[in-house]
């Protein structure tokens, strides 16, 4: 579930802990369940981390990113469960990783955890990372992404407007919950072919955009029914309070008061619109 916000949230709240910190240990956790993907293997990744120090901790889309100061850096896709924590996790049988982290005499550990083994860990060398995760492959992210760029890349495709938001080439970032979010306060059906959207409309879109995912940033993402996000102290979000339309089905609109919200299933993924707010128009 993790996306920009969450993701965000998770590298604002280890970026004063971690940075500058010098790796003295990284291991496994015992657990018994999945493993998580970890590349290169775990003997390997040490020989090369152990003695570094963390120089950045920044994001990349929806990833961590610890850059060290030999230019290898660590990328740590949440996904759907994944969590980068300070503090004690939710439970201690789905720990996957430690760094053992340690400033003059002190020492502090990072963890990630992750329920249901989803996630990735890979160590990259510079050139790797700008081959695998570069602007060939990742759109721009959807925090600085101008509106000419938005635009543009809108009129290259005739996908529904909702399935596009979604593909990480052409906009980095924006996952399932926030674009049916972006698209409500767009005022734009989800169903709309990119290419037909009027330069007003992605001006809307472009708008919403930022203003969404700076709301959810501030509140710290969402906490969703199952509870598995959490930032990196363990603490719930609070965007969830302030959803417009993701999972709120059979409710009026927020907006409008009167139409109920509506879910559509878009590429194998659910929907949620106002059908007064967003009518589809040709």
């Amino acid at each position: 579930m993790p996306e920009l916000p969450e993701v965000e949230t998770m590298v604002r709240g280890i970026r004063e802990v971690v940075e500058g910190q010098v790796i003295s240990d990284f291991r496994k956790c015992p657990c018994s369940c999945k493993p998580i993907s970890l590349e290169p293997g775990l003997k390997s990744i040490r020989s090369r981390v152990i003695d570094q120090t963390i120089v950045s901790v920044r994001r990349l889309a929806k990833r961590v990113v610890l850059d060290l100061e030999s230019e290898d850096s660590f990328v740590i896709e949440p996904r759907m469960t994944g969590l980068m924590l300070l503090s004690d996790p939710p439970d201690s049988g789905h720990l996957r990783l430690e760094w053992i982290l340690r400033k003059r005499r002190s020492k502090t550990s990072l963890w990630f955890w992750d329920r249901r083994g989803l996630g990735t860990v890979r160590l990259y060398r510079k050139a790797e990372l700008l081959t695998e995760l570069g602007a060939n492959k990742l759109g721009p992210d959807a925090l600085v992404i101008s509106l000419t760029d938005l635009k543009a890349r809108c009129l290259k495709t005739s996908r529904a407007i909702k399935v596009a938001l979604l593909d990480q080439k052409m906009i980095a970032g924006i996952g399932n919950l926030y674009a049916s979010e972006i698209l409500h306060l767009s005022q734009i059906h989800p169903e709309r072919q990119a290419n037909h959207l009027s330069i007003s409309e992605v001006q809307k879109m472009h708008n919403a955009m930022k203003r969404i995912l700076k709301t959810a940033i501030r509140y710290e993402g969402s906490t969703l029914g199952d509870g598995t996000y959490r930032n990196a102290l363990n603490q719930s979000g609070g965007y969830q309070n302030h959803h417009r339309v993701y999972k709120q089905e059979g409710n009026a609109c927020k907006s409008c008061k009167g139409a109920q919200i509506v879910r559509i299933v878009q590429a194998q993924r659910s929907t949620f619109y106002c059908p007064c707010c967003q009518a589809f128009k040709e």
